[in-house]
């Protein structure tokens, strides 16, 4: 494949316009560059993730997310085109189930914080559902299919899981929320 980006500053978007991939322009204040945004983010933020110590498989999970978020913001940025495939779900639902299957039920709530690499997912899993709710903004403006939806609210959730799960890598846990709840839990153990 040719060089696609010849040129970076085009000043074409200096009137408030921004360019899809299908050569049209709207508004940048439109739903569309708002969930192009939003998700460019998302990625981004995985991509400081990505900086940190992760075991291997946890590594791997995110690269693969990176890249279907990719496809995610093609395929927005095209209007009525796919780029996001079903197996992309289908990889998020695997991994959301294997990482879940190997924590502890919650007690309570849980803080986004504890470790670094657990609070950037953190920050992964609130960007995501900013991300799911400008697509769900933009989906009631234009017909789109739901994938980039769910694929957004289920990466939400693996976000969440994997935050758990580097919390543990080095013996650690959940930072649990003080509630009057889990004070008497903790009372009657």
């Amino acid at each position: 494949m040719g060089n696609r980006l010849s040129q970076i500053a085009t000043r074409t978007g200096d009137d408030g316009s921004t360019g899809l991939g299908d050569n049209t322009r709207v508004s940048k204040s439109t739903a569309r560059p708002h969930a192009m945004g939003d998700v460019d983010e998302l990625n981004s933020h995985i991509g400081l993730l990505l900086c940190e110590a992760l075991p291997d498989g946890v590594r791997a999970v995110l690269v693969d997310v990176q890249h279907e978020l990719f496809n995610l913001g093609g395929e927005i940025s095209i209007p009525g085109y796919e780029l996001l495939k079903d197996d992309a779900l289908l990889r998020l639902d695997e991994a959301l189930a294997h990482y879940n299957a190997q924590l502890p039920r919650l007690l309570e709530f849980i803080l986004p914080a504890g470790t670094r690499a657990a609070s950037q997912a953190h920050v992964c899993r609130t960007v995501a559902r900013r991300a799911e709710r400008s697509v769900v903004a933009l989906q009631e403006v234009e017909t789109m299919r739901a994938a980039p939806r769910q694929y957004l609210n289920r990466l939400s959730d693996l976000m969440f899981v994997l935050a758990r799960v580097l919390n543990r890598v080095d013996g650690g846990d959940d930072v649990y929320w003080k509630s009057d709840r889990l004070a008497k839990l903790q009372e009657g153990a």
